[in-house]
């Protein structure tokens, strides 16, 4: 069967429950997605307490054991959910535990009537002996063809293109389609979410009362699929780069095709890559000083595969950062040019420690080019004086190398995104102009007949 029938066959098991086996533990990541979601948004964990309905739920469900106790623990779970309906409705954290637990009622055949006992806790599983570490090689897999994304595809096929953004520093982003933008997006912003995948990084002030912020916390959610991989979810904050998904795993989990999802740790709490061969993506998280980087390498046709194309506006990587949330290159530009002339005439200690000269000359030892690249690195140093950026600027640019699939546009210029962001007012003007030609004969022949 082909590739493309198999996958579309398989979009409406790619969310949160897990069918058949396994679904059981798919509960206990109900509970962990929704407290990443809420650690997001700690205004609302304040006022409404999902979370702590999450935590008992999660505390009291069993691996393993008669069918019996998980209903009961999901019958006091919904109790518990439904408690907290007045501070809660709005929330979506609430509504997707309600979603939820309607869902695996159905799929264990739990009775809405019954004994809702008061969760008790569970004792933890001993912990397992640590792995041995995983080395950069291929692993072989026995999953079946669909779990390969390039080998699923239909023979004489034209081969994929593959994509890449990519997120850091200040925060500085490049789309799939290679804009470059400078963004503000303090707090919670998704950068993907497809069919496939969710991607969404948290930002914080880099100083207190600054408007420059920079990326403190990123979660990767892989929606389950097919007979490759169970839901996985992987997320990452300040001085806690793990080398594993959330419940401890470093692959797809127990089905077929698990190996075509792995974590790879490459520097112990600096670099890991996350690779899933069946949707053809590769993901490299870093940390470098206080903050993350986060860059894909990603096939067109899985990037465009969203489940609702009216509400996509804010999937940054595709759509780049709202105009409202963008910052004006030219504008700092100018500005830290006139700064630097003032200084001559009047000398004074220049912001966070650098000028707009020696800000230029410490990122030309890692980024000889002028590129967008470059000015990014000299923004930050500017706006932060955080010398951690230059390398935040530098690895950016080793993943765009090592990721990008077209060499030519390695390296981005101001003039690029000229091109980019001028298109749509060049089309728009012609379309002006087309409709004002019309009207013009239009009204030609209305005066013909007139007279």
């Amino acid at each position: 069967m082909h590739f493309k029938r198999e996958r579309k066959a398989a979009l409406s098991r790619a969310g949160w429950m897990v069918m058949g086996k396994g679904a059981r533990a798919s509960a206990l990541e109900v509970a962990k997605i929704l407290f990443v979601f809420l650690s997001f948004c700690p205004d609302v964990s304040l006022q409404c307490k999902i979370l702590k309905c999450n935590s008992e739920f999660w505390a009291s469900t069993p691996s393993s054991g008669p069918k019996e106790e998980f209903c009961t623990a999901l019958r006091a779970y919904s109790s518990c959910v439904r408690r907290t309906a007045r501070t809660c409705r709005g929330d979506l954290a609430y509504h997707s535990a309600q979603h939820g637990i309607e869902d695996l009622m159905t799929q264990h055949n739990c009775s809405k009537e019954g004994p809702t006992a008061s969760p008790r806790a569970r004792t933890p599983p001993p912990l397992a002996p640590p792995l041995p570490p995983q080395t950069d090689v291929h692993v072989p897999s026995d999953g079946p063809e669909v779990c390969h994304y390039e080998r699923s595809l239909p023979r004489h096929s034209a081969p994929p293109n593959y994509t890449h953004c990519g997120f850091f520093g200040d925060p500085h982003l490049r789309t799939f389609n290679d804009d470059f933008q400078t963004c503000k997006v303090e707090g919670a912003w998704p950068l993907i979410h497809n069919k496939y995948l969710s991607v969404q990084v948290t930002n914080t002030p880099v100083l207190p009362g600054s408007a420059a912020t920079a990326t403190s916390k990123l979660t990767i959610i892989f929606k389950n699929f097919q007979e490759c991989v169970d839901q996985k979810m992987y997320h990452a904050e300040t001085d806690e780069l793990p080398a594993a998904f959330a419940d401890g795993s470093k692959n797809g989990g127990d089905r077929h095709g698990a190996n075509t999802l792995r974590v790879v740790e490459k520097v112990p709490g600096q670099h890991v890559e996350i690779q899933a061969r069946y949707i053809g993506t590769t993901i490299v998280v870093r940390q470098v000083g206080r903050y993350l980087t986060f860059a894909v390498r990603m096939p067109e046709e899985v990037v465009n595969s969203v489940e609702d194309q009216e509400n996509q506006d804010l999937y940054l990587c595709l759509h780049g950062c709202p105009a409202n949330q963008r910052i004006d290159f030219r504008t700092f530009q100018a500005r830290a040019a006139e700064s630097q002339s003032s200084a001559r005439a009047k000398p004074e200690n220049p912001s966070h420690g650098f000028t707009y000269q020696s800000a230029m000359a410490k990122c030309k030892e890692r980024l000889p080019v002028e590129d967008l690249y470059f000015q990014s690195c000299v923004f930050d140093l500017l706006s932060s004086g955080d010398i951690n950026f230059t390398l935040a600027a530098y690895y950016a640019f080793e993943d765009v190398k090592m990721l990008h699939s077209n060499k030519e546009k390695h390296h981005l210029f101001e003039r690029d995104t000229d091109m980019f962001n001028a298109a749509p007012r060049e089309s728009n003007f012609g379309l002006l102009i087309l409709f004002n030609l019309v009207a013009i004969s239009l009204w030609t022949d209305l005066c013909y007949l007139c007279l």
